[in-house]
């Protein structure tokens, strides 16, 4: 999800039922039975330290640093990469950066943004990350897909682009966010090729809408992505996300619910997080 205070979100969250502040998330996530949020990196606040890229943090209910924690123990966070702004030249000091944070509890992942930025996830720029990640045990949750701006460019998003990486970093786990949508069978490939890849579900719907009505009206669409999760075969590493807060979470979580086997539910909704995100279990 994104915790990011910013116009565009608050016009989302009406759309989607909602109202984009901490107060009403939290309300929601009790109301829901979400025990524990993941956030996605939006905002950008401190200047470099280290002559590198600083990462990009939650913002909603004030900042997310490395000084101070006064978020609620319910949501941690991936640091977001600028990838554009990274060159041969401040990798390494970027990992300076970004090792400030991911040295606290409450970070729990590294997320890029390729598409809107227009850089390759397999460029070197970002091996340096890779490392640290792989030096912390974090994964690198990557958004694949459809794009919300014109100004992505799709190639760059394209859920094959993680073959690569994952290849070259096996002890490394990434996190296919949306699962590649629309490109669900490419994504499904590269998480059934490699062990360390996980696929995300979030953002494959948006607004509010009753879970039943919408499902029957994208049947197909839903019953594909079923299709191929069955060929899978491993919902072991599917993980629930929401994209909040561009989907009503109730109906959202009623339509997951209706893709995923109710066999599956408890890993899909909870315990595959928890093996991707192992520092989960410390803030619960």
């Amino acid at each position: 999800m994104h915790f990011y205070d910013v116009d565009g979100f608050k016009e989302a969250a009406k759309f989607a039922g909602h109202e984009n502040t901490s107060e009403h998330y939290l309300q929601t996530c009790t109301e829901n039975n979400v025990v524990f949020s993941v956030a996605m990196g939006n905002a950008e606040y401190e200047a470099p330290l280290c002559g590198g890229s600083t990462p990009r943090v939650p913002d909603l209910a004030g900042k997310f640093n490395y000084k101070e924690y006064n978020q609620p123990r319910v949501i941690g966070y991936c640091c977001g990469v600028k990838s554009e702004e990274l060159n041969v030249q401040n990798a390494e000091k970027t990992v300076l950066e970004f090792e400030r944070y991911v040295n606290t509890p409450q970070c729990l992942g590294i997320k890029l943004y390729p598409g809107y930025q227009h850089v390759y996830v397999y460029d070197c720029v970002h091996y340096p990350l890779y490392e640290l990640a792989r030096k912390y045990d974090l994964p690198v949750v990557i958004h694949t897909g459809d794009t919300s701006k014109s100004t992505a460019i799709l190639k760059y998003a394209h859920p094959l682009t993680v073959d690569e990486i994952a290849v070259r970093y096996p002890d490394v786990r990434f996190v296919i966010a949306h699962c590649g949508n629309p490109w669900l069978v490419d994504a499904v490939e590269v998480a059934a090729k490699n062990d360390n890849v996980f696929l995300e579900l979030s953002g494959l719907a948006a607004g509010f809408f009753d879970a039943k009505t919408f499902y029957l009206k994208h049947k197909a669409y839903y019953d594909y992505l079923r299709m191929w999760l069955d060929y899978f075969d491993r919902y072991d590493k599917v993980i629930y996300g929401s994209d909040w807060p561009l989907v009503n979470i109730k109906n959202y979580i009623e339509l997951i619910k209706t893709v995923i086997p109710a066999e599956w539910h408890q890993a899909v909704f909870y315990d595959n997080a928890l093996r991707a995100f192992p520092k989960i279990r410390n803030l619960l």
